[in-house]
């Protein structure tokens, strides 16, 4: 059996990042809400691509954005294709405290597996990153939805920090201020904001 067969979810979640280095800089990547609030103090910015892993709201939140009774959507990086987003360096010193503060932010509920995964900065410089993958073992991981199911739960979900529809517009104008289209959060915008059939 695999060796995520024999894990809890808080081992599986950051099995991937126990033999990276704990030295030097940080390279975080953003491709969510991290991409415009990050919450955490970093000395550069700027667009990536992450390939072999795509954006996608595959991850029903009990938390920030719902509730286990009415969950909501929000993203997670799956399996297949690229993902544009943002990277962020973070000085040494502060990088233990940033990876504890990901770690609280990001796992509430250990639906992410936290892996060291290779990016290219816009530089065209290629950096390993830290990134919050989806967790396919995990009961929260909700897979590929048709649109219509997103709108549905995106619509009615609300939870800690908000509603649904705001973490999916919020993200949505982010990624085209940096020129990045994502057809489905562009659907999903459309009829949230009524401009929509």
């Amino acid at each position: 059996m695999p060796l995520q067969d024999h894990m809890g979810e808080s081992d599986r979640a950051t099995a991937s990042t126990a033999g990276a280095p704990s030295h030097g800089a940080l390279w975080v990547f953003g491709y969510g809400s991290l991409m415009w609030r990050p919450g955490f103090v970093y000395a550069h910015r700027c667009k990536a691509m992450l390939r072999g892993w795509r954006r996608s709201l595959c991850i029903y939140s009990h938390v920030y954005r719902g509730t286990p009774e009415h969950p909501g959507l929000v993203l997670g990086l799956d399996r297949g294709g690229a993902c544009p987003g943002v990277a962020f360096r973070v000085e040494e010193a502060l990088r233990e405290k940033t990876i504890r503060y990901l770690r609280e932010r990001e796992q509430p509920t250990a639906v992410y597996v936290e892996r060291m995964v290779p990016i290219m900065l816009e530089s065209a410089e290629r950096v390993t990153a830290l990134a919050y993958v989806a967790d396919r073992l995990h009961p929260q991981y909700a897979g590929r939805l048709t649109r219509e199911a997103m709108l549905d739960i995106v619509r009615s979900g609300r939870g800690k920090t908000g509603d649904n529809a705001a973490y999916v517009t919020e993200t949505y104008d982010h990624l085209v201020t940096i020129g990045v289209r994502d057809r489905d959060l562009e659907w999903l915008c459309a009829r949230l904001r009524g401009s929509g059939a």
